[in-house]
């Protein structure tokens, strides 16, 4: 079209504008006529919308209840399940030389605690005794095998916990440390919502029963023997070897943090999602060029089409991933500190150094990939509106077991393990905070979703290009029938 002939063309709609109000009400442009919504013509039509509408709600509706019962089903046996977060008590004391050769009094009464609280009907973290000898009497194995995610947490009674406590008693030790009798070791990292919302408080509790406990029960024992005028005066000067007598250390192998490296594991993969979803639209008049007889040239092979979709959508996740990574970057999100001890505490440590951010960012091109050719697929099968339907199931299911610990959810959210998003969730933890390696298992499994997914691509693309053909077809025969001209623009 000329631009003298696109000019004249805005000249004529220009002049079909309503220019009083009840043109405007009305809608009527130069020699049209309509007429209001219960105008008898319209009897039929009223009939179809009224069905069209009711069935739309109602399928809304049922959407409505049925996925975002998903989400809320998550939640429904998270007190029943709090036992599946398993924790271990462990008593070292006066089992470990040169500590073995006096009758210990801290570790056994932390043990019958812990044992009573097992056997109390209320929910609680999976307390379990475990003797010394299952870790090789080596308090240091059960920090490894916390961060192996062998268990949640764990409570330790040290080996020198009665002695160093007797010892401050006797000779009036002043430095004496109440905290060195216990530890409680815990990985933050692998899961913030598992342990601060639901271990940590119950450990608190525990730990504040300890000491309560033990406490008192110390120094009944200590002031009913008959004490000397020396011993009184050491007990003076180590006032804290009496009460609280014993305390706890807490020993946070791997904190989270920074705030800002919050959206990378949790909230902001969303948006990895919806990325990869919307950019099926943004991309379809890209694609339309090759397909638009109004270009001037004949369509390309079907086969070229769906490969130069396949591998253009490729390419585009691949820049789009670095550009959501590059996001956590510009915040300061710490990429290059280097592994750390899996045995002591690290701040901000990164799985793979200076290669990190590149590690982080291909875990976010398969996630994208995993996720987003899903999307590709669904949109060209179902087409619009459907495809919103899937997104919010897409979102709701994946975010249902990646931001919240599965353990807690009933079995059915096993599924989970298997889903993209957590397995995107769990390997940037890995990379971010230097925890537990399963990273070769969640390649596996995005890879395995990126497999598939291409596998059924050109399927669905035969599909999509089927469905376009018939939409076609009847829209050229509605012209004809209307005696309009054929419709030269393709989908």
């Amino acid at each position: 079209m000329s631009t003298s002939e696109g000019y004249e063309k805005l000249q004529k709609e220009t002049s079909r504008r309503p220019h009083n109000f009840q043109q405007f009400w009305r809608g009527e442009w130069k020699d049209e006529s309509r007429v209001p919504i219960w105008h008898q013509e319209l009897r039929t039509t009223r009939r179809i919308v009224a069905k069209e509408w009711a069935r739309t709600t109602l399928l809304l509706c049922g959407a409505i209840l049925a996925l975002l019962s998903i989400f809320w089903g998550a939640f429904l046996h998270v007190r029943n399940n709090l036992g599946s977060l398993v924790v271990w008590v462990v008593d070292f004391d006066g089992q470990v030389a040169p500590y073995d050769n006096g009758t210990p009094f801290v570790g056994p009464m932390v043990t019958k605690m812990a044992e009573s609280l097992i056997e109390t009907e209320t929910p609680h973290v999976g307390f379990g005794v475990l003797p010394a000898e299952y870790f090789d009497y080596d308090p240091i194995r059960v920090r490894s095998l916390i961060y192996q995610q062998k268990a949640w947490a764990a409570v330790m009674v040290m080996p020198n916990a009665t002695a160093l406590l007797r010892a401050a008693v006797s000779t009036g030790n002043s430095s004496y440390d109440p905290k060195e009798a216990c530890q409680i070791v815990y990985v933050e990292a692998r899961d913030t919502t598992a342990i601060d919302t639901y271990i940590m408080p119950e450990l608190y509790a525990f730990q504040t029963a300890v000491i309560s406990a033990v406490g008192t029960a110390w120094s009944k024992s200590v002031l009913q023997e008959n004490l000397t005028t020396t011993q009184l005066s050491n007990i003076q000067k180590a006032p804290q070897a009496i009460a609280p007598a014993i305390g706890f250390t807490s020993v946070n192998l791997r904190p989270f943090g920074p705030p800002q490296v919050t959206p990378a594991v949790s909230t902001g993969l969303i948006y990895l999602i919806i990325v990869a979803f919307f950019s099926f639209s943004f991309f379809m008049p890209t694609h339309g060029h090759f397909v638009d007889q109004l270009e001037g040239h004949r369509r390309i092979y079907f086969g070229h089409l769906f490969i130069w979709k396949y591998f253009s959508t490729l390419g585009a996740y691949f820049f789009m991933s670095l550009s959501y990574s590059l996001v956590s970057l510009f915040m300061l999100v710490p990429f290059s500190r280097g592994p750390a001890s899996p045995i002591e505490p690290a701040t901000n440590p990164s799985a793979y150094g200076h290669a990190s951010f590149v590690v982080y960012w291909m875990v976010n091109f398969l996630g994208m990939c995993a996720l987003g050719f899903a999307c590709e697929n669904v949109a060209m099968l179902l087409g619009n509106p459907w495809t919103a339907l899937w997104l919010i199931f897409w979102v709701i299911t994946n975010v249902c077991t990646a931001f919240y610990p599965i353990e807690l959810a009933p079995a059915f959210y096993y599924y989970g393990y298997a889903w993209p998003l957590h397995n995107v969730v769990e390997a940037s933890r890995r990379i971010l905070f230097d925890t537990h390696s399963r990273i070769g298992l969640n390649i596996g499994v995005l890879v395995t979703w990126w497999a598939v997914n291409t596998a059924f691509f050109p399927v669905c693309a035969w599909w999509f290009r089927q469905t376009t053909l018939k939409k076609r077809h009847k829209r050229d025969l509605f012209h004809r029938a209307k005696g309009e001209k054929k419709s030269h623009v393709t989908d």
